[in-house]
């Protein structure tokens, strides 16, 4: 790479880690170029990235943004997985990790939070930002249904005696 690409992808790397909820730093060695596809597609289709960059470069792009300084992480074959959604990241990671056994989930950050290895997975096991608002939103609904069952029961109640007394004269 000449200088002018890696200026490029550090710039690229600091958009990413500044609009990214969850940052997941993990060791890839030995994974197959079939593994590295598999994760990217499952990251993408949650709504991540994985990348593979430089230590050097990826700790320059960290500098630069607001998150944890989590540049210790950076030894050796590394990737970096992030996403806008806190959870999306390290839940996929994580699963992804328990899959199989050479990508090894070395930690991250959480905005300012610098997350360990266990900070990671604990947040993985978290519901996500799209299962919150389904909850939120059921339970906003819930107690609607409710009153406009209430409601209803008495109505029903006299309609069902009117029409037991209909049905009474009709047959005398």
């Amino acid at each position: 790479m000449d200088r002018a690409e890696k200026a490029e992808l550090v710039g690229e790397l600091t958009e990413a880690f500044k609009g990214s909820g969850a940052i997941v730093v993990a060791h890839y060695a030995g994974l197959t170029v079939a593994d590295m596809e598999s994760l990217r597609v499952q990251m993408k289709e949650a709504g991540g990235q994985v990348k593979v960059a430089k230590n050097r470069l990826a700790k320059l792009a960290l500098k630069e943004t607001d998150n944890a300084d989590i540049s210790g992480l950076f030894t050796g074959p590394t990737l970096v997985a992030y996403s806008e959604d806190p959870v999306t990241a390290p839940k996929i990671a994580v699963k992804f990790a328990e899959k199989n056994e050479k990508l090894i989930v070395l930690g991250g950050a959480m905005g300012e939070t610098e997350l360990d290895a266990n900070g990671v997975k604990s947040l993985a096991s978290m519901p996500s930002l799209d299962e919150l608002r389904a909850k939120i939103a059921g339970m906003l609904t819930q107690p609607a249904a409710k009153i406009a069952s209430v409601t209803q029961a008495p109505g029903a109640q006299v309609a069902r005696v009117i029409s037991a007394y209909a049905n009474k004269g009709e047959a005398a």
